[in-house]
C-alpha cells in the first residue's frame, strides 16, 4: 500500500505543478493571440485546466480515503487485502494464484487481483476449505480455497 500511496503522491505533485505552472502559461499565449471565441489553443488549454482540476481531486480524495485504512483491522484468517491465495479451479483441476490489492496496483498477467474485481470481492471473507462461485464476464466459475497467506503473514515474514 505504500507504493499507491507514493505512486498517488506523485502524480498529485505532477498534476499540481501543471495547474500552477504550465496551464497559466498556456492560457497566457493564447489570450495573446486575440479573439477568444474562436481560438482553440485557448479553447483546448482551459479544457485541460478543467480535466487536470478533476482528475486532481479525485487522487487526493483516493489518497484521503487510502490514508484511512487500518491495516491492524484487516483479518489474519481470512480472505482480504494483502492476501496471497492459491484456489483449485474445479471445472478444470487447476491451481491459480492471486493475490489481492488495491485498483492501482491490479495487473492480472502477474496475478495482482484488485480487490473491488469481481474475483476479489467473492474472495473476500473467505477461508482456507471454503469454495467460492464467481461471476466473471467470462461465466461462472468454481474453487476452492487451498491456501492463505494474509498480508499479517507477509509482515511477519
Amino acid at each position: 500500500m505504500k507504493e499507491v500511496i507514493r505512486n498517488l503522491e506523485i502524480k498529485i505533485k505532477k498534476l499540481e505543478r501543471e495547474l500552477r505552472e504550465e496551464l497559466p502559461e498556456a492560457l497566457k499565449k493564447a489570450i495573446a493571440l486575440g479573439d477568444l471565441r474562436e481560438n482553440a489553443e485557448y479553447q483546448t488549454a482551459k479544457e485541460r485546466q478543467s480535466y487536470v482540476q478533476a482528475e486532481l481531486a479525485q487522487l487526493k480524495q483516493r489518497l484521503s480515503s487510502l490514508s484511512m485504512v487500518n491495516l491492524s483491522k484487516i483479518p489474519a484468517d481470512r480472505v482480504s487485502y494483502g492476501s496471497t491465495v492459491v484456489l483449485l479451479d474445479l471445472d478444470r483441476d487447476e491451481e491459480v494464484t492471486y493475490r489481492l490489492v488495491m485498483a492501482e496496483e491490479a495487473d492480472v498477467s502477474k496475478g495482482f487481483i484488485s480487490t473491488s474485481s469481481p474475483i476479489g470481492r467473492s474472495l473476500m471473507g473467505k477461508e482456507a476449505g471454503d469454495e467460492v462461485t464467481i461471476r466473471t464476464p467470462g461465466g461462472v466459475k468454481n474453487y476452492e480455497v487451498i491456501t492463505l497467506r494474509t498480508i499479517h503473514d507477509e509482515a511477519d515474514q
